[in-house]
């Protein structure tokens, strides 16, 4: 399904190989969140995806792993930010901003988190639309 709806909103885009069940586990381990179940079946499918100019516009499981611990352990960012555990990144917009599920309270809507004032606001109201309106734009779409 993912697969299909992503190639037809983009031919060009490029899809990652299925994530395993292993790597999806370790996702929610190490975060100690449950996946969003509409991320999950994406990544079940393709592993990440990319859009125009190599945009990730959704991470692969390892690297939503990887980034959403290291923004959660980062010694200065709770100096400078709000608390990144709520969020769950897994995407971004190449230039700093980045998108993601509310995991607590456990929210379906996609926000996205700007970097320069801290903000988080809510950009869609479910994962396909936001993939749909990711793969088509051009510029900041969110703004």
């Amino acid at each position: 399904m993912w697969r299909e709806q992503i190639l037809q909103v983009m031919a060009g885009a490029e899809l990652g190989v299925p994530a395993a069940d292993e790597a999806l586990a370790a996702v929610e381990s190490a975060l100690g969140q449950p996946l969003p179940p509409q991320l999950a079946g994406l990544l079940r499918e393709c592993d990440g995806v990319r859009g125009r100019y190599g945009l990730d516009v959704v991470w692969s499981a390892e690297r939503i792993a990887k980034d959403n611990a290291d923004f959660r352990t980062a010694r200065d960012f709770p100096q400078v930010y709000m608390p990144f555990e709520p969020l769950m990144f897994f995407g971004d917009n190449g230039g700093g901003d980045q998108f993601a599920f509310v995991r607590t309270p456990q929210r379906s809507e996609v926000f996205v988190w700007d970097h320069e004032t801290d903000s988080r606001y809510l950009v869609s109201y479910s994962l396909d639309e936001y993939i749909e309106r990711a793969l088509r734009a051009t510029g900041d779409w969110y703004r």
